[in-house]
């Protein structure tokens, strides 16, 4: 008797290989995807903190090991490896934003 949450179109046998893509897709979102959150987290602070730029770059980069944890953990804990990515790349595609209009719009300096 086939389980309860097997899939009509997986061919039999076929679960583990989901089960271990999705750990696999939420791996590589929680390594690429928290690292690039954590770093764009970082730059955004230390541009926009208003403190010494070398207490803002020191801030940024101290919190980005929080972020880091932070997104980590979110992946795991979250309910589906979609659900996952989209945590991951919607704060990530924000900040980026920022950055983005931080230099286009002559703020670099």
């Amino acid at each position: 008797m086939a389980s309860s949450t097997r899939h009509s179109w997986l061919p039999r046998g076929s679960e583990g290989l989901r089960y271990r893509l999705g750990i696999a897709s939420r791996a590589l979102a929680a390594i690429a995807g928290g690292y690039a959150l954590s770093g764009l987290a970082a730059t955004v602070m230390a541009l926009y903190l208003p403190t010494s730029r070398v207490e803002a770059t020191l801030t940024g980069m101290l919190a980005s090991f929080v972020i880091y944890t932070g997104a980590v953990m979110w992946v795991f804990a979250a309910r589906t490896a979609l659900r996952a990515w989209a945590g991951i790349l919607a704060p990530t595609a924000l900040l980026g934003a920022v950055l983005l209009l931080h230099y286009y719009a002559g703020g670099a300096s």
